[in-house]
């Protein structure tokens, strides 16, 4: 069975045109495909596992003592014409996290272990065909395998925004969406609390595309919208619409919202969720979900809590 995280692999072939290439291409990406999945089948998992990897971003820095960083071990690069010239290292992969997330969770650095396996299947596959340039895996845990291994450099305020399980080409793997997302501002979301609830937002945005559609509710006693304008619909998930949300930042009237939007043929006219962000919620809604959302259940509510 494919292992439970989303694999994605994308090659770029020089000559794509031809089928007998696209066959060979679809070969190189099932071996890999079948490495991961050998490889995550063996490992076990460890929640104290500690293990240095290549860390694109760390590669090769060192600090005022002249010591190389933690996970930023020398990692040797050099010209390849066939890579347009960028310093790369043909004989290893290296990994890149987003800059929100700790390099060091458990999570990333088990899936980092397992993974490294994939290093002889990376070179294999360019030693059969030069005609290959980069070889990726993604996790869904947010780490990206890149062959050949090559520095990444943050853009000017020291960030690295790239994250694999966003990318354009994973949309397929994901169905339109109509989301409202529910953000307490009751007295005890505040300071870090409130602080992390608008992060949480953002990184929910993050992952709508142009087929999603969404709107913001801030909630105390009452319910007010994020954008007044924008009272009783939801807009589509482009990149300006997002943008100011995002600088501004369960009902029954809400419930019922969604589910009109969804009979009168707006929105994605597919799923539908609740995404409700409090630090707890007093009531599970039960009574209301039965008598709104039953039997069908189009509309599902997950629930991020902080303590």
């Amino acid at each position: 069975a494919f292992i439970s995280l989303f694999v994605f692999l994308l090659f770029w072939l020089n000559h794509f045109s031809y089928s007998s290439i696209l066959d060979l291409q679809y070969l190189r990406t099932f071996r890999l495909v079948e490495a991961a999945e050998d490889a995550h089948l063996k490992h076990e998992f460890d929640a104290d596992l500690q293990y240095e990897y290549f860390n694109a971003v760390l590669i090769n820095e060192r600090d005022d003592d002249g010591n190389f960083l933690e996970l930023g071990k020398e990692f040797i690069l050099m010209p390849n014409d066939h890579f347009n010239n960028l310093p790369v290292n043909v004989s290893l992969s290296d990994v890149q996290v987003p800059t929100n997330m700790y390099n060091k969770d458990p999570a990333i650095v088990n899936g980092v272990y397992w993974s490294e396996s994939l290093n002889k299947v990376f070179v294999d596959n360019f030693d059969r065909d030069p005609s290959l340039i980069w070889q990726y895996f993604g996790s869904a845990k947010g780490f990206f395998r890149q062959y050949p291994g090559i520095k990444w450099e943050p853009d000017e305020n020291g960030v690295i925004a790239f994250d694999c399980r966003n990318r354009k080409y994973i949309q397929a793997a994901t169905s339109p969406k109509d989301v409202v997302i529910l953000v307490d501002v009751s007295g005890s979301m505040k300071g870090l609390r409130l602080t992390i609830a608008k992060q949480t937002v953002s990184s929910i945005l993050d992952t709508l595309g142009d087929d999603d559609f969404f709107n913001i509710i801030a909630y105390n006693e009452e319910l007010h919208y994020v954008e007044p304008c924008l009272n009783g619909t939801l807009v589509q998930a482009d990149r300006a619409n997002k943008e100011v949300r995002n600088e501004k930042m369960c009902d029954t009237k809400l419930l019922c919202f969604l589910l009109q939007f969804n009979h009168t043929g707006q929105g994605s006219i597919c799923s539908q969720a609740i995404m409700l962000i409090t630090d707890g919620a007093v009531d599970t809604y039960d009574a209301i979900f039965a008598k709104y959302n039953w039997p069908d259940r189009k509309v599902s509510a997950l629930q991020p809590v902080f303590q």
